[in-house]
């Protein structure tokens, strides 16, 4: 007997409308946890001198990341970042309105860990202008990169590493996957890709959390945000699609498992409704269409000549009503004691 596939919309690890409970706690998770990834993410080269920091920003962030999804991936599937919520929605792996939500509850996350870090900044005398700090973490190119990148480059880099993000978080987390496997692939390449994006112009390949530094810079900040916010949701809109097409190669609801090794070597494939080998359904078909108990004895009977009658009708209904026939009168003569 087949069994169907799950719904496309229902998750293992890194799903999310199969989560437990309603969708409230699934966005309160999703926003403590962009909460969490902006304060890491942000606090560290905020609060921390390069040169002497034992922990690396772009590693903060990305042990942040698998601490986060490790907390809470259970209750909404540990996204924190818009551009997973989109590449899962156009994967199919989530609906349109949770999606909405989601990203709603990011971005105030991470807007109020923003927030958080800008009052602290407020309270340090060493620091005269909050705004001047924030530029320091704030996403931009041209004059406001570190190395001067140009626009292409920053779109590009952007569009790359979501794409990249996205595509480990929906191989990782998807049907069957294991949750720490895949919050710490997650971790690794967000850590991994941070640390070139902060060499180029602190390239976040999160919305949230680059709408969220922009807001408490200067103005420059908001005016180049667009480019932090299309380019990585079309990176994620690019590894969603793919993983939406490539998976019509799964196998389609009703067919049956590849079969088994032993089934193999014995030379009984069983067809997709075929049942197991023994049950005494009468239905069953082996790989040419006969029933599995059609060799009696001599391969169905043979002429006179000795030779081998071909199995006409092998597999037809007639052939089927027959076998059925003979077994009920087999019964029937046991149970009358005609039959030992």
């Amino acid at each position: 007997m087949s069994t169907p596939v799950p719904a496309r919309d229902a998750l293992q690890p890194g799903g999310t409308d199969t989560a437990p409970g309603g969708l409230l706690p699934r966005l309160v998770a999703e926003a403590f946890g962009s909460l969490f990834l902006a304060v890491a993410g942000l606090g560290v080269p905020l609060f921390s001198i390069p040169q002497s920091s034992p922990v690396p920003a772009a590693l903060a962030a990305g042990l942040a990341t698998t601490a986060a999804m490790l907390a809470f991936g259970h209750v909404s599937g540990g996204h924190f970042n818009p551009a997973i919520t989109l590449g899962h929605l156009l994967a199919g792996r989530i609906r349109a309105g949770a999606a909405a939500a989601y990203a709603a509850a990011q971005v105030v996350g991470a807007l109020v860990g923003a927030l958080a870090l800008f009052g602290i900044l407020r309270t340090l005398p060493s620091i005269p202008d909050s705004r001047t700090a924030f530029d320091t973490v704030a996403a931009g190119f041209a004059d406001h990169s570190i190395i001067q990148a140009p626009l292409a480059a920053v779109v590009l880099l952007e569009l790359l590493g979501a794409a990249i993000i996205v595509a480990v978080f929906l191989g990782a987390a998807g049907r069957g996957g294991n949750r720490t496997v895949a919050a710490v692939a997650v971790g690794l390449s967000f850590a991994a890709l941070l640390q070139v994006g902060q060499s180029v112009g602190n390239l976040p390949f999160n919305p949230a959390r680059a709408l969220a530094s922009a807001v408490f810079s200067s103005g420059w900040a908001l005016g180049q945000l667009w480019v932090f916010l299309v380019a990585p949701l079309a990176g994620a809109a690019i590894a969603g699609l793919a993983f939406r097409i490539t998976a019509g190669a799964e196998p389609a609801a009703g067919a049956a498992p590849a079969a088994s090794e032993d089934d193999e070597a014995g030379g009984n494939r069983r067809g997709p409704d075929a049942p197991e080998a023994g049950d005494g359904d009468a239905d069953g078909l082996d790989a040419d269409g006969a029933g599995a108990d059609s060799l009696d004895g001599a391969n169905l009977g043979n002429d006179d000549d000795g030779a081998a009658a071909p199995r006409a009708g092998a597999g037809t209904p007639a052939t089927a009503g027959r076998r059925e026939k003979s077994r009920v009168s087999e019964a029937q003569e046991f149970f009358d004691g005609k039959r030992s």
